[in-house]
């Protein structure tokens, strides 16, 4: 097994942790697999990976390089790729907030996985910000406000909010038809895992954008709890129309204040900035621009 084989294994062994799996992936013996891996150590001279009875995990060493090899194998892809008009391979690796998922990408991907067969796919649902560099995430599919970064950060939908509240909230508190009516009123706080902060109510006047801080008894972090307890008659929310259409078709949900405009909710497709994109991941960035459209 030449170099790049020898690479193409040592990170088949680290996306999968499993000597068994990766060998199995690329057809080869176990026993071939783990000697491969120990030759390549002996050249480098360093432990790449921490090995179990469970599982097997990259060092820091093995961190390293592993990103290194991403980086080099995804250039040779992308020049044969270019001359040969190859067909595009491989292990995409992506990070997609969990709504962003169910809505838009998943329904999708049985389409995109015909069209491109020798894709595979990662797909991890979150709604941290990732390290894309130090967990080879090759792109992100993101909701709301982006924190400053090194990533390219290309905006591709402005989805329409609204504001609603569970009738049986409503009929507690009040249906609210000005912004001084707020008083009094609670919302389910949604707080970013990055900074802590709560997102607050938002309303576009002809001064700008008004911010409103409301009592929030209950705050969460995550979509599908921020959801839940707006369903449970917990509080008002500002929300994704596209999240909660069906629970107001229903009566599930009430739309408010729709006299008052909100800012739309911002999609944004991210990745690294000195990372040259392999054919496979610019596929993808360009099948899910259209899925907003």
């Amino acid at each position: 097994m030449d170099r790049l084989d020898s690479m193409r294994l040592f990170t088949r062994v680290v996306e999968r942790r499993s000597f068994t799996d990766a060998a199995h992936d690329l057809a080869v013996p176990r026993s071939t697999a783990t000697q491969v891996i120990r030759r390549l150590e002996e050249r480098l001279g360093v432990r790449l990976l921490q090995r179990t009875t469970r599982t097997v995990r990259p060092t820091l060493d093995g961190e390293a390089y592993y990103r290194r090899c991403l980086a080099i194998l995804d250039d040779i892809e992308d020049a044969e790729g270019a001359f040969s008009g190859a067909i595009p391979k491989g292990l995409l690796r992506i990070e997609v907030q969990g709504t962003l998922a169910r809505h838009f990408v998943m329904p999708g991907l049985p389409d995109f996985m015909a069209r491109y067969p020798n894709i595979e796919i990662a797909m991890s649902e979150s709604d941290r910000w990732v390290d894309v560099v130090r967990e080879g995430v090759d792109c992100v599919l993101r909701y709301g406000a982006l924190p400053d970064s090194d990533l390219v950060a290309r905006t591709i939908a402005q989805l329409p909010r609204i504001t609603c509240a569970a009738p049986d909230y409503l009929d507690r508190f009040g249906r609210p038809t000005t912004l001084h009516e707020l008083a009094g009123h609670q919302t389910v706080g949604l707080r970013s895992i990055t900074t802590g902060t709560l997102a607050p109510f938002e309303f576009i006047d002809r001064n700008g954008i008004t911010r409103m801080e409301i009592a929030a008894p209950l705050s969460v972090t995550g979509t599908e709890s921020f959801l839940d307890g707006v369903l449970l008659g917990l509080g008002l929310a500002q929300m994704p129309l596209f999240h909660v259409e069906r629970r107001i078709e229903t009566g599930r949900l009430e739309r408010v204040l729709d006299n008052y405009a909100i800012p739309n909710g911002q999609v944004s497709i991210l990745y690294p900035r000195n990372r040259q994109l392999s054919p496979r991941v610019r596929l993808f960035i360009d099948w899910v621009v259209g899925r907003f459209l």
